[in-house]
């Protein structure tokens, strides 16, 4: 990757995301926890923050399984992401689901400089965990939204049980993932999160867990269980 500071990235974690971008949409496939979680996601941002009509960017985008569900909800959704293969397979989704995305391959920083305060809107769901540098995507998102505006973040939490569920489970014992999709020193605590969010003048609106049940294989949002995956809810100020 060329030395720019507008591009906050890991070479090695385009390719391995490049990689695994045909089997963005295989509800079987090593996308499976994201299809399972994606309807919770939507409901809770959309919950928040109506997203019918809003003018929305999805940070990190993928093969954009996210992305198709806000705007099937009537948002106006730009997508972008580093990893141009997952680019190519969201755009040929979404063609086939007959909706209407700005796809783009390229970083937060770099949309921030040209697109300040563009956004109602700004999701960077799972990604965080996958660049060099989280506060550098926390500030773009900042300067992407519109004043008065709403910020959804989700991450994966750094401690032993997150540690355990999230690349022993996921990763070796139900190969939901393949291994080496998480390193667990870049996961995040909610507090370390938080903190970037305050320093750019944000406020925290809301801090929700998204738990697994290995006896129903289904996940549910549940508010004081943060200690794997979980989403955080800022604003803002007008």
């Amino acid at each position: 990757m060329q030395a720019d500071h507008k591009v906050n990235s890991d070479e090695k974690e385009i390719k391995k995301f490049d990689r695994m971008a045909h089997q963005w949409w295989d509800e079987d496939g090593n996308c499976k926890p994201l299809h399972l979680i994606n309807p919770l996601r939507a409901n809770y941002i959309d919950s928040h923050s109506p997203v019918a009509e809003k003018n929305i960017i999805d940070i990190g985008c993928g093969g954009g399984i996210l992305t198709e569900a806000l705007a099937q909800r009537g948002a106006k959704v730009t997508g972008i992401d580093l990893a141009k293969t997952s680019i190519e397979v969201a755009k040929l989704h979404a063609l086939e689901s007959q909706l209407t995305i700005n796809y783009q391959c390229t970083s937060a920083e770099r949309l921030a400089e040209e697109h300040s305060e563009q956004f109602d809107i700004v999701t960077c769901l799972e990604m965080l965990e996958h660049v060099p540098d989280p506060p550098s995507t926390i500030r773009a998102c900042t300067k992407l939204l519109k004043p008065g505006g709403d910020l959804f973040l989700s991450t994966l939490n750094r401690n032993p049980k997150s540690y355990l569920m999230a690349i022993v489970g996921a990763e070796y014992i139900l190969k939901w993932l393949p291994k080496g999709t998480h390193e667990y020193k870049q996961f995040i605590r909610p507090s370390e999160l938080a903190a970037w969010c305050r320093e750019c003048g944000l406020v925290v609106k809301d801090l929700v867990g998204i738990v697994y049940n290995p006896l129903t294989q289904s996940f549910k949002l549940q508010e004081h269980d943060v200690d794997v995956n979980y989403i955080m809810w800022v604003s803002k100020p007008s």
